[in-house]
């Protein structure tokens, strides 16, 4: 996939002032990608707000998501008010809703300012891509998987810890990825916004497994983004590289929870996520 194809993903038909379609892209999993489902809300409810930006979302995945039917966005306009702006944003699929969000923007304004330091890494050049890595492990993957696994996709990562990524060992429960859209992105900052959010959900759940050894390509484990946040803190450029440093502070009940920075490469914070998932080891025994 291209950034011209995600774009136009992220493109939604307008059906009424507040109701809007789009269509699915195949990555290969049994559903459809959150990170779809996630940047096509913001852009339904971008659509309905002018002169402001987004700074939040908080959604919850409700259903699994049908790849073979499009998705309608029913956004409720909760609240225009002097400095902030609510949507609500539910996605339906036959009749029934697979998702929904609460979604805030903010008039632009100045305040008292700080952030987190970024940590210390290698530049992205000194650093392979993660599709060199998809490559190499395709034969792991049911053969009708391989061939969404090693395609191209249009935000390029590269792992920070290389030689720990799908490994079968334990590690801390971190991990930093450089990311960038592979090609120039030319649009508002909505349209940046929710390419990240897109992105933003590539590895972060898994984050959560590293301290058991574990691998979702493995076939043994159940798994579904139950939730995710997103803040928005400062403009960026989607095209640019920046650094998505993931942490995971606790596993239990067949759950993990994630949380993610996302730095610009002169060390800017630019958005905060968090994110919940079902993590639930399969007995293949039983």
């Amino acid at each position: 996939m291209t950034i011209d194809e995600l774009i136009t993903l992220l493109t939604l038909e307008r059906l009424e002032a507040n109701l809007f379609r789009g269509f699915n892209q195949d990555i290969g999993s049994p559903n459809v990608f959150g990170g779809q489902v996630l940047g096509q809300a913001m852009a339904a409810a971008s659509a309905t707000v002018d002169d402001r930006e987004m700074h939040s979302f908080h959604g919850y995945f409700l259903r699994a998501g049908d790849k073979a039917s499009p998705i309608v966005y029913d956004v409720d306009l909760i609240r225009d008010g002097g400095s902030f702006t609510t949507r609500r944003v539910v996605a339906i699929q036959h009749g029934k809703a697979i998702f929904n969000a609460s979604m805030s923007f903010q008039k632009t304004e100045e305040g008292l300012t700080h952030q987190c330091d970024m940590p210390e890494v290698p530049p992205p050049e000194n650093l392979p891509s993660e599709q060199e890595f998809r490559i190499a492990r395709a034969d792991m993957l049911p053969e009708d998987q391989r061939e969404f696994f090693v395609r191209d996709r249009p935000v390029e990562m590269r792992p920070v810890q290389p030689d720990e990524l799908w490994s079968a060992d334990s590690y801390p429960p971190e991990q930093m990825f450089w990311i960038r859209a592979v090609d120039a992105v030319h649009g508002p900052l909505a349209l940046h916004q929710a390419i990240l959010a897109y992105s933003s959900d590539f590895y972060l759940m898994g984050t959560a497994l590293r301290p058991h050894g574990k691998q979702f390509v493995r076939g043994d484990m159940q798994s579904a983004s139950l939730d995710h946040a997103m803040w928005f803190h400062r403009p960026f450029q989607i095209d640019d590289w920046l650094l998505y440093v993931m942490d995971s502070p606790t596993a239990c009940g067949g759950r993990g929870l994630n949380f993610g920075k996302i730095y610009t490469r002169d060390g800017v914070l630019v958005a905060s996520c968090a994110q919940e998932g079902l993590i639930r080891v399969l007995n293949k025994d039983g």
